[in-house]
């Protein structure tokens, strides 16, 4: 018996926000390990540039293009970049995300809501509905929304930014019933407590992370490495009939 290809993304050409770093870089490289082309995008070039040799590297294909997706223009401005130099996209991650405030909900400022919501709702949206577009022209292919534990379960001193997640977790299932006729599938992943620079406001809090571990069932933090392989099932044909779906990888904890 051959092995099998299912998860071979050859000729695809993939984009990754928020990939410079943590689960977003974790996710670009294996993606392109795969055979993806992959997009690498993030705020600043520089440190996409960074991902990209350490793609090429290895043998893989990659591109960096600069985008902050809560700047609509930038949104425009990337995805007519992605029409001139490929013409196509297969593959979407959402990744990039905002969480500029950590304390009570209560104390919550205009400014942090307003840029968590820019960020990770409407962010994730227009980039959804650009990739959407690309995608329907040319017959079909995969959104990928990272959303957090934090939608189904909202963590304390982190109120919009759960609240941003759960309208993502809404948005995924909004997507693929309405995209679906057009081969376009839209699913969510969901990481628990994850090793990254973004998290590092409660992995480096001691009491914090000693409260976390005791309701993660394995005991430990992820690697942003142990969030890509997730990715890539919902990315490839491994997940053919799988759209408007979640895909916790929490180490249990929501269990």
């Amino acid at each position: 018996m051959s092995k099998t290809k299912i998860f071979d993304l050859d000729g695809k050409i993939a984009f990754v926000s928020g990939a410079s770093r943590g689960i977003g870089a974790a996710i670009a490289q294996l993606l392109a390990q795969q055979g993806a082309h992959v997009i690498v995008s993030s705020r600043r070039l520089e440190s996409c540039e960074a991902i990209v040799e350490t793609i090429t590297a290895a043998g893989g294909k990659a591109t960096a293009m600069a985008c902050h997706i809560g700047e609509m223009e930038q949104i425009s401005a990337v995805f007519a970049q992605i029409r001139e130099q490929f013409g196509r996209l297969d593959i979407l991650v959402n990744n990039a995300a905002a969480n500029p405030f950590f304390g009570n909900i209560l104390d919550t400022d205009l400014g942090a809501f307003q840029k968590t919501v820019d960020v990770n709702i409407r962010g994730y949206f227009f980039m959804s509905v650009e990739a959407g577009k690309l995608m329907r022209e040319n017959g079909g292919g995969s959104i990928i929304n990272v959303a957090s534990v934090n939608g189904i379960s909202p963590a304390q001193l982190q109120g919009i930014y759960s609240v941003t997640k759960a309208a993502v977790i809404s948005m995924t299932k909004a997507f693929a019933k309405d995209c679906a006729s057009f081969g376009i599938r839209c699913n969510a992943l969901l990481p628990g407590l994850t090793d990254t620079k973004f998290a590092s406001a409660l992995t480096s809090n001691e009491a914090i992370l000693k409260h976390a571990l005791q309701i993660i069932p394995l005991n430990r933090v992820a690697d942003p490495s142990e969030m890509a392989g997730a990715v890539l099932y919902l990315a490839s044909d491994a997940s053919s009939y799988t759209t408007g779906t979640t895909l916790t990888v929490d180490g249990g904890m929501l269990a």
